[in-house]
């Protein structure tokens, strides 16, 4: 959203949801070959080892990187600053005379489809599971909804909102997931079920905070 608005601040609306668009045509098409053709091959117990490995590599990457923000051993996450980043850039370049502005809609377009693939992967990962694709797609949608109002709403990034919490959060879900998938591909009967996600996430927070606490302690003045 942050770099979306930044093109459309800079360049303009339009050239902005052109590039925006066409981004979400790959990821559709991406969609299309992850879900249908590679997941429903592969065999109940080998695929959730490999829904739990790509949500793991995911949802790490996104707790290491929440727990250095929260020890301030890493700068906050700001779509502020990003926006802001990206509007000096776009500022740099001379806007084309006459014509579409292809800078303008490949940055818009490389933003949402870098930020858009992870997603898909999390969404096909998920709909690798018992319950099928429907909660995943559910929520995504949910998800795109809501950036989609909080754009035309505010048009602009929000300076206020904890990034960095609510990223630290996302990768604790994430990683419980992965944790519980890859543990029941290899054979593990969870005490709970599928409940076991929401201790597995409770120790998980326990740990990481633990590792803030450490790392802000020895973070100088």
């Amino acid at each position: 959203m942050a770099i979306v608005l930044a093109v459309a601040a800079e360049r303009g609306r339009r050239d902005a949801l052109i590039g925006a668009a066409g981004a979400i045509v790959l990821l559709a098409l991406a969609g299309l070959l992850i879900g249908p053709l590679v997941l429903a091959r592969i065999p109940l117990e080998p695929l959730q080892v490999v829904v739990g490995v790509a949500l793991l590599l995911f949802g790490l990457e996104w707790l290491r990187k929440g727990i250095l923000r929260l020890a301030r051993r890493r700068a906050p996450s700001s779509s502020l600053a990003e926006y802001l980043e990206e509007r000096e850039a776009l500022h740099a370049l001379a806007p084309p005379a006459d014509g579409p502005d292809w800078a303008a809609r490949v940055v818009a377009g490389k933003g949402v489809l870098l930020e858009g693939l992870e997603v898909v992967l999390i969404v096909a990962a998920l709909g690798a599971g018992a319950d099928g694709l429907a909660p995943a797609l559910a929520g995504a949608a949910l998800a795109c909804v809501a950036v989609c109002a909080i754009a035309v709403v505010v048009r602009r990034p929000l300076a206020r909102l904890p990034e960095s919490q609510l990223k630290y959060l996302v990768g604790v879900v994430l990683s419980a997931l992965g944790v519980f998938f890859l543990a029941e591909g290899l054979g593990v009967e969870w005490p709970g079920g599928d409940a076991a996600p929401v201790y597995i996430a409770l120790v998980l927070v326990a740990a990481s905070q633990l590792q803030v606490a450490a790392l802000a302690r020895e973070a100088p003045a």
